[in-house]
């Protein structure tokens, strides 16, 4: 759960002492001696304060703001900021003139993002703490204290959410009604014409959450982060209700929909077995990807494709041999191939890895991945370079 900041303690890490002890305090990574080093510095009452905001903005290095307030809670929720830039630019465009409250700012990561993409933005939290901490980290950001369920804003306004998906105990929810705000709650939040975004799971059942107009799947460099819920008037009418944005540190974004063309056929293996990004599998996608890239189905029921030529910059796997999966034959291959290393990807099958890989005793120098799938009614052993 980390340390347990007040906001005395906020307020000393926002003074000209704080700020020079923070300035000049350093964690070594002996547990010990970092204890020591902190009650030297600042004394017992804030050597806590001090040890834990230090270890937290070394975590946060590279990724968040530097130099900002955390906890440990609050840090490991927090939106990824190319997330919240997306999010941001989404609401420039269509919201432009409104007000957009973030109505469960946390230390204000998502507020600093809408902030400065938006003119109107207003953070509010019910935490003291993470609302004194936002204070710091986002100066001359409109904050106020008011729940989530109560948002201290008029008719209009467009509500940003992201409540929180794990309980005290740090047990993951999946259920709307289970989250902290419940997610059935703000969506009933009695405002007239006001709209909705949030931020949630991407495992969630969305048919429990019928108000949402479209489900955008979020992935950042192959991680999926986020399923995010948009309200009927942030959307077109007549647009797409299935959306997946893949973002990348190192490449252009790009969109799918499921407006777009679907049409792809199940075909035999090619020279490449093709893993879409989990964005487009989480938003139900398979087909348009396939459809964009002359990509075809090996099974209607399985995400991997198959191809000639994979699309630039997702993973992909040229295969070496295909047949009947048995654990027998499979070995033999692996042997034959002078095969030491192995990746197992299973798709369907019953199948651990983790308990195969030591039966197959692999010796040799080179590296392979297996795809094990279910096509149709049997089970196929894709064995392919390391991807």
């Amino acid at each position: 759960m980390g340390y347990g900041f007040t906001v005395p303690d906020v307020a000393f890490l926002t003074s000209a002492a704080g700020r020079e002890a923070l300035e000049s305090f350093v964690p070594g990574g002996d547990a010990l001696r970092d204890v020591g080093a902190a009650r030297k510095l600042v004394g017992p009452e804030r050597a806590g304060a001090l040890l834990e905001t230090a270890l937290l903005r070394q975590r946060a290095a590279g990724r968040l703001p530097d130099g900002w307030l955390w906890t440990a809670e609050a840090l490991e929720q927090a939106t990824a900021l190319p997330v919240a830039r997306h999010r941001a630019a989404r609401l420039a465009a269509v919201a432009a003139d409104r007000v957009v409250a973030d109505v469960t700012c946390s230390v204000g990561v998502e507020t600093a993002v809408l902030s400065s993409a938006l003119a109107r933005v207003v953070g509010a939290d019910l935490d003291p703490v993470r609302l004194a901490m936002a204070r710091a980290n986002v100066p001359g950001a409109r904050l106020v204290r008011a729940d989530a369920l109560a948002p201290a804003v008029r008719p209009g306004a467009v509500l940003v959410a992201d409540p929180a998906r794990r309980t005290a105990a740090g047990r993951r929810v999946r259920r709307p009604e289970e989250m902290t705000p419940p997610l059935d709650a703000i969506a009933d939040t009695d405002l007239a014409d006001t709209d909705l975004v949030v931020s949630t799971a991407p495992g969630l059942d969305f048919t429990l959450v019928p108000w949402a107009r479209e489900v955008e799947l979020v992935s950042l460099d192959g991680r999926v982060r986020e399923a995010a819920l948009w309200s009927a008037g942030l959307v077109p009418q007549d647009g797409p209700t299935r959306r997946a944005t893949v973002l990348s540190s190192r490449a252009a974004p790009w969109q799918l929909t499921d407006a777009d063309d679907d049409t792809c056929g199940v075909r035999e293996v090619g020279e490449w077995l093709v893993d879409p990004d989990g964005a487009v599998v989480r938003a139900g996608l398979v087909r348009q990807f396939a459809a964009r890239h002359g990509l075809g189905q090996l099974d209607p029921h399985l995400a991997y494709l198959t191809g000639d030529e994979p699309p630039p910059g997702l993973r992909a796997f040229r295969v070496l041999e295909d047949g009947p999966y048995a654990e027998k034959q499979l070995r033999q291959t692996l042997r034959r191939r002078e095969v030491g290393r192995v990746e197992i990807l299973v798709r369907g099958l019953d199948v651990d890895p983790d308990r195969l890989r030591p039966r197959l005793k692999l010796a040799g120098p080179h590296a392979a991945t297996v795809v094990l799938a279910r096509i149709g009614r049997g089970a196929r052993a894709y064995v392919c370079e390391a991807g």
